[in-house]
């Protein structure tokens, strides 16, 4: 009985170990694990799946492209009498191994001659590690590239396979981590961001408190001009954290001063409060009472997104464990989504210029955001050069109005394949008077703009 007990709890154990593995794969836009075919729709793209008459009365009632139209005017509308001087902000978003992409993007930014240097540099999590190397511009780059293509997961992180592990506050060790942190975060890398913090050029980085679930972002700029050991420390103490998944790597314990007593935080990814974030360029007090100084109209926000906008479609399991990582792996895609759109509606509001780089839809991922796979990472990297060299790697729309990004509409259940023709039949084609004689849309009679004339008024 007792040894049955033992098997039991052995099983249990093993299954939440698992669960917490497939859950932190998730975070920075990871896939979950692939599940075998099952006799369902899931072999089908439902971005390619559309209901002919739900999306043509939508259409009449509201026309998203018309919004994007109206959301551009708005923008142009903020332009000040006096332009202010031309800036750029990068924002680098969490993702794991993906950031293999990020640092491609960078390299081949490079490569074209057009990379700009940094007003303001932020990053979150994988983004975080990043975040030093590209502030301090082209010169770091062979370390950018070495960081994402020649690592495997022994150079960051072994898992703990003890039973206790489930118990613990992390099933991974990230003393490598750690330990090439200490590599790439030296005095002397401290010293040349100081030198550029005191021109005026800022870099943060964000993490998450353990205990109150708030974001903290760190000004990186202002610890390196401290020039202690316990600054560098600090240092690499942020960058750790900002990486560190919970559950996955234990907490970064941070020592502060709070009226005169010491206290510890703990600290970790930065990417459970936000997949990416921005903040604006900094402005010398003698220009504090200058309109034009303080605008920050026709500045450039690029956002290198270490992911793709929404997840991969695939067949899940009808298993309990497989079930909740594919609901909190859409959960976080939704949530990343949403930063972006928030990020988006603060250029229009300021008149700043939005470019948005994330993972093409249509390129295949085979591994999770915490595999570090360097074949894997090695495709990723040389897609975001290529991307970058070939002038396609930004967007200006913000997730949703592109091709297969809408919400699905339905007004029943019949349905057919949009991009293809004659695969499936929609039965209500007539009541919804839009399907051509081949069984597909005629997108003639399927769109009725709306003409946002009220909200012009």
């Amino acid at each position: 009985m007792r040894g049955r007990r033992k098997i039991c709890s052995l099983a249990a154990i093993l299954s939440l170990q698992a669960l917490c593995t497939m859950l932190v794969g998730c975070f920075g836009h990871a896939k979950h694990l692939l599940a075998p075919p099952s006799p369902t729709v899931a072999g089908i793209n439902q971005a390619d799946v559309s209901d002919i008459h739900a999306d043509s009365e939508a259409a009449q009632l509201l026309d998203a492209q018309a919004l994007f139209t109206y959301a551009e005017r708005i923008r142009r509308e903020q332009r000040p009498k006096n332009l202010p001087p031309k800036r750029s902000i990068l924002a680098l978003s969490g993702g794991g191994s993906y950031g293999a992409y990020t640092a491609g993007l960078l390299v081949g930014w490079t490569q074209t001659g057009t990379r700009p240097q940094f007003d303001v540099v932020t990053g979150i999590s994988t983004g975080a590690l990043i975040a030093p190397l590209a502030f301090l511009g082209p010169g770091y780059d062979p370390q950018v590239e070495a960081l994402y293509t020649n690592v495997t997961n022994s150079d960051l992180y072994r898992i703990k396979k003890n039973l206790r592990t489930i118990f613990g506050e992390a099933l991974a060790d990230n003393t490598p981590l750690v330990q090439r942190l200490e590599q790439i975060c030296t005095p002397e890398l401290l010293r040349a961001i100081a030198v550029e913090h005191s021109k005026g050029r800022r870099l943060y980085v964000g993490t998450t408190e353990l205990d109150s679930r708030k974001q903290v972002i760190w000004d990186l700029g202002a610890i390196a001009c401290g020039g202690s050991e316990d600054d560098l420390q600090l240092f690499r103490q942020i960058l750790q954290a900002s990486a560190s998944i919970p559950g996955f790597f234990p907490p970064v314990r941070i020592r502060v001063n709070i009226d005169g007593k010491i206290y510890e935080e703990r600290h970790v990814d930065g990417g459970v409060t936000a997949s990416v974030f921005f903040r604006p360029p900094y402005i010398a007090p003698e220009l504090r009472n200058e309109p034009e100084a303080l605008s920050l109209y026709d500045a450039d926000l690029f956002i290198l997104q270490a992911g793709k906008s929404y997840p991969d479609a695939e067949a899940v399991r009808l298993r309990s464990i497989r079930i909740v990582a594919a609901g909190v792996s859409t959960l976080l895609y939704t949530a990343a989504r949403g930063d972006l759109l928030m990020l988006y509606t603060a250029t229009v509001l300021t008149g700043m210029n939005y470019y948005v780089a994330p993972i093409p839809q249509d390129l295949p991922v085979e591994n999770s955001s915490t595999e570090f796979n360097p074949e894997e990472m090695l495709k990723l990297y040389n897609e975001g050069v290529r991307q970058m060299q070939k002038g396609t790697a930004f967007r200006r729309t913000p997730p949703g109005l592109e091709k297969g990004e809408g919400v699905s509409l339905r007004a029943g259940r019949n349905l057919i394949r949009t991009g293809q023709t004659g695969l499936i039949r929609d039965q209500s084609s007539d009541r919804a008077g839009a399907v051509g004689g081949n069984g597909t849309a005629d997108p003639r009679r399927l769109v009725t703009p709306l003409r946002l004339n009220a909200l012009e008024r």
